[in-house]
């Protein structure tokens, strides 16, 4: 069953949360979330999108980015391809670095922005880490400093004052308040989502283009597309098919039945192909993570 496609529109908020797969630690070591902190400013210029808040933990990590005219979707796309090459890189492995899917709330910016800021930056608190607030890797600091590159911090602390000194000091109290509620329905009502966006004019993007899949995957095992759609049984041929099928129904939005008629088998048969196969199939597990080698690749600025 495909993807439900994420809503879009200019000014949309979400809180993103990523985590390792399997919930492992991905951002174990400060040079990794360094390098992650440095790839999403590198986005950042290059997609216009605002970052309120980050907050990069061992396993998992929150964001809170309000889009401009380019999709969530290509955004994380470029962020989690591009780490995913490099850890896989630095530490000779492969396979998936994050859980398949990020999880994005598209959230209510007018009423929540400051309690989400604030979730975000209590996540080492909650977590009980000794430094807390004065966690190295949130976005807190930046807020302390009212100086950073990354964060856009201005439009919050203007919510507490236009004065420099007294938004510090309403920032740090609202930061440190002893009764913090927790956040409820802090995302936007399918009504309120509707002011913004057209149903015909929700997110068509997929995260890999299929033709892009199947034509990388024919080029490396040196097949043509004739040769993927005939009725040939040979292991050359139906290695490619399941590399295909494993790679569409990872990293693409494609239905079944695009996938099936793709490439020239059934639709119960993209039906049966599951991430089980990366596990039994040495073949299908080195084709599958070279092909995507090749794609992240092409996501480097």
């Amino acid at each position: 069953m495909p993807r439900k496609p994420r809503i879009h529109y200019e000014g949309a908020l979400y809180h993103v949360i990523v985590r390792g797969n399997n919930r492992s630690s991905i951002f174990e070591k400060k040079e990794n979330k360094a390098e992650y902190l440095n790839i999403i400013k590198r986005y950042k210029k290059k997609y216009n999108f605002k970052l309120y808040a980050y907050c990069i933990m061992d396993n998992h990590a929150h964001l809170l980015i309000e889009v401009d005219k380019v999709p969530l979707s290509k955004i994380m796309q470029g962020i989690q391809q591009v780490y995913t090459q490099n850890y896989n890189k630095d530490y000779e492995r492969t396979g998936h670095v994050f859980e398949q899917r990020y999880k994005a709330i598209i959230c209510d910016k007018d009423i929540y922005l400051l309690n989400l800021i604030r979730y975000i930056h209590m996540n080492p608190v909650q977590a009980g880490m000794a430094k807390g607030l004065k966690y190295k890797w949130s976005s807190h600091n930046k807020y302390l400093k009212e100086k950073s590159d990354l964060i856009d911090y201005q439009f919050p602390l203007s919510l507490f004052s236009n004065n420099k000194k007294q938004r510090k000091k309403l920032y740090i109290a609202f930061m440190t308040e002893k009764e913090i509620t927790e956040l409820e329905n802090y995302s936007l009502s399918k009504e309120e989502i509707k002011k913004h966006v057209k149903d015909d004019e929700e997110e068509k993007t997929i995260q890999i283009d299929l033709d892009v899949i199947i034509n990388k995957t024919i080029d490396y095992l040196d097949l043509s597309k004739e040769m993927l759609k005939s009725r040939g049984r040979n292991r050359k041929i139906s290695t490619a098919r399941r590399v295909i099928i494993l790679l569409a129904r990872n990293h693409t939005e494609a239905s079944s039945v695009s996938i099936s008629e793709a490439i020239g088998v059934t639709k119960s048969l993209v039906s049966k192909i599951n991430n089980d196969l990366l596990k039994t199939d040495d073949g299908v597990y080195k084709i599958y993570n070279e092909i995507i080698g090749a794609i992240n690749s092409t996501f480097q600025p």
